[in-house]
């Protein structure tokens, strides 16, 4: 599991990266990928900050699930499984939508992302190879379609499927209200998009 920081730790390390332009003015997001990155685990984190104040934090996977690695792939994209590049700003990236017309996501109907395919089918997720930039509908999401009152807890240990390169969290109270968040900026007219930056741990 990634370790703690402080709001300092996070803000001056997405600050010195080279596609730093600014903190947004508006709530974003950073993801943290794993140093252990554990096969199909959700070990992964990630903060969310208005501006450089922070907001809150939640458990999540930057990676493909398993069941996406060993070959799942292939119904999205014959070169691999895309695997977003790390240590790097996705400015205006997200905007507030429905992952697959089901589940209230904040959806890549902005900016261009970058991803590795990781196609090798060992289990792995790795950043290796030629890199790709496009729009590959890389979402962030949550781990579940169920949002009743009777599911109230819902902590997979497992990614699977649930993730074929999309930003996943496995925190569904937490997450629920962060989509409602976004969802009235939205309406409001207050924020638009979501800028995400995601780094290695360090």
């Amino acid at each position: 599991m990634v370790r703690k920081y402080t709001d300092k730790e996070l803000l001056d390390r997405v600050k010195s990266l080279d596609s730093f332009k600014g903190y947004p003015k508006g709530r974003w997001i950073i993801g943290v990928r794993s140093k252990d990155d554990l096969v199909n685990k959700f070990d992964d984190k990630f903060y969310i900050y208005e501006g450089t104040k922070f907001i809150d934090v939640m458990t999540g996977t930057t990676h493909p699930g398993l069941t996406i690695l060993k070959g799942g792939f292939k119904k999205f994209n014959s070169k691999g499984s895309a695997v977003l590049k790390s240590d790097m700003w996705y400015h205006k990236v997200w905007m507030y939508g429905l992952h697959r017309g089901r589940m209230p996501s904040l959806k890549q109907l902005g900016s261009q992302v970058m991803v590795y395919r990781d196609g090798d089918m060992d289990g792995k997720s790795q950043e290796l190879g030629k890199a790709y930039m496009g729009w590959y509908g890389i979402n962030f999401h949550s781990n579940t379609y169920d949002f009743s009152k009777k599911n109230v807890q819902v902590h997979r240990e497992d990614i699977n499927s649930w993730s074929a390169g999309c930003q996943v969290v496995n925190q569904r109270a937490k997450y629920i209200k962060m989509m409602r968040w976004f969802e009235d900026a939205k309406n409001r007219g207050s924020q638009k998009f979501v800028s995400y930056c995601l780094i290695k741990e360090f």
